[in-house]
Formats: C-alpha cells, sequence, structure tokens
C-alpha cells in the first residue's frame, strides 16, 4: 500500500541499501533509549513523538514541494507534474491518517477498558505493525515524490530530519542521556539522513544528470538498470570416461 506501482524503481541499489541500515539503527537506537534509558518503555512519549512527526510531515512535506516548484517556475509547467504530485499527497494523508488512528485506538483502549478493551487493544497492536511496515516503505521512497522528480526524496527527508531534532536541542531534551550522549543521539538522524542524501544527489547528477534545480520535464526519462542475469545453463558436453564392468 506504501510503496504503490507508480512508484519509479531506484537507480542506484547500493544508497537503497544504505537508507534500510540507517533506519533500522535508528529503530534499535530509539528502543534502546526509550526502553533502557528512560527506566521502562516510554509509551506515551512514543505515541507523542508520533503524533510529533506526523504534524511535521503533514506541514513540511508540501511546503518544501511548494518551494521547489516555486524555483522551477520559469524552467517548465507545473501541471505536468500535477498527476504525481496529487498521487503523493494522497499517500502521505494515508500513511498520516493511518499513525493518528493507531494512537486513537490506543488511547481508546486504555480509556474504555471492560470487555471492548481487548479487540481495541488488538486492533491497536495490528495498526502498530501496518504503521512500522509502511513507516519502513516510505522512509526510502518519501511518499513517492521520485515519481516528481528524483532529487526530492533525499531532499524532503532531509529537510524534515532537521526540523524534528532542532527542538530537541533548543529545548535541551536529551531524552534522559547525558550532553555529549544525548547530542549525539539527536544529530544522529538528521547528520546520517544528510550524508547520505548527499551521496544519492550527488550520485544522481554524476551518473544521470539529474539536478535539482532542473525542473522534472527537462529531465529526460531514466531507465533503472536491470539486475544481472546468470548465465543460461549449459549441460556438460562429450561422453562419459569409459569404466569397465563393476569398476
Amino acid at each position: 500500500m506504501f510503496h504503490p506501482r507508480w512508484i519509479p524503481a531506484s537507480l542506484d541499489a547500493s544508497v537503497e541499501a544504505l537508507k534500510k541500515i540507517r533506519i533500522i539503527a535508528g529503530a534499535v537506537a530509539a528502543v534502546g533509549v526509550y526502553t533502557f534509558v528512560e527506566g521502562g518503555f516510554a509509551f506515551d512519549e512514543v505515541l507523542e513523538n508520533a503524533l510529533t512527526a506526523s504534524a511535521v510531515l503533514l506541514l513540511i512535506t508540501p511546503l518544501t514541494v511548494g518551494v521547489m516548484l516555486y524555483r522551477w517556475r520559469h524552467a517548465g509547467n507545473w501541471r505536468l507534474v500535477r498527476q504525481p504530485l496529487m498521487n503523493s499527497l494522497k499517500l502521505l494523508l494515508l500513511f498520516i491518517g493511518s499513525v493518528v488512528t493507531t494512537v486513537l485506538l490506543f488511547q481508546l483502549s486504555t480509556a474504555i477498558g471492560g470487555i471492548l478493551m481487548l479487540p481495541i487493544g488488538l486492533a491497536a497492536l495490528w495498526m502498530t505493525g501496518f504503521v512500522a511496515a509502511g513507516a519502513f516503505r516510505v522512509s526510502g521512497n518519501f511518499f513517492g515524490t521520485a515519481a516528481v522528480h528524483r532529487c526530492l526524496p533525499p531532499l524532503l527527508a532531509t529537510v524534515t530530519t532537521w526540523l524534528m531534532a532542532i527542538p530537541d536541542l533548543l529545548t535541551g531534551d536529551l531524552h534522559g542521556l547525558g550532553l555529549a550522549m544525548g547530542i549525539l543521539f539527536i544529530l544522529g538522524a538528521p547528520v546520517t539522513v544528510t550524508s547520505i542524501a548527499l551521496l544519492e544527489m550527488g550520485r544522481l547528477k554524476r551518473y544521470y544528470g539529474i539536478r535539482l534545480d532542473a525542473h522534472p520535464a527537462t529531465v529526460p526519462p531514466v531507465i533503472p538498470p536491470m539486475p544481472p542475469t546468470p548465465p543460461p545453463y549449459v549441460p556438460p558436453q562429450g561422453h562419459p570416461p569409459y569404466r569397465p564392468y563393476g569398476g
């Protein structure tokens, strides 16, 4: 659902592998901090952070895309990318709606109590897995914005992670860690995301001539490289060696 067919395939498998490694490492670090450092799983804080991240995505993603559309205004007509823009917006709203629904189900299950707590809690757990799988997908394709411009996913990922880290730095919320480890934990996500984003955009420019400032209509279509195919099977040639009877 969060990686439909209209999203173009990645052009660089090595960059996609780095994204997946960063996502897994970030999830492990976050669970460790929210569980062990804060003396027990900080469930309420996780729900609050999920809602905050959704609000940031809902505000920053359209705003950043709008800024890029303004920069591209003289190079081409934005109506040429209207359909992929609408598809990306629908995917963004679907993900945010899933997050909000999950949080509301958890809050409802703890507030209502009684026999209804079990089915609502099970639905909340199922939605948690659904949202986690969706987050893993959209972290790589960033809501299919590559269908608009190949450089939009790394740009949006960079802007979003920095805007989510800056409030913690300004308020001094180090999540129970010391000064050095707290700053390292907060800056870990934006620094690694920015590094991978710069690598991705650099490789797009070097190997495919795709630049962020170029209007999507001026970028020639790129066919993703095909995975290597194994050589065809060739049966062994010639006759088997002679062996005397009983040998």
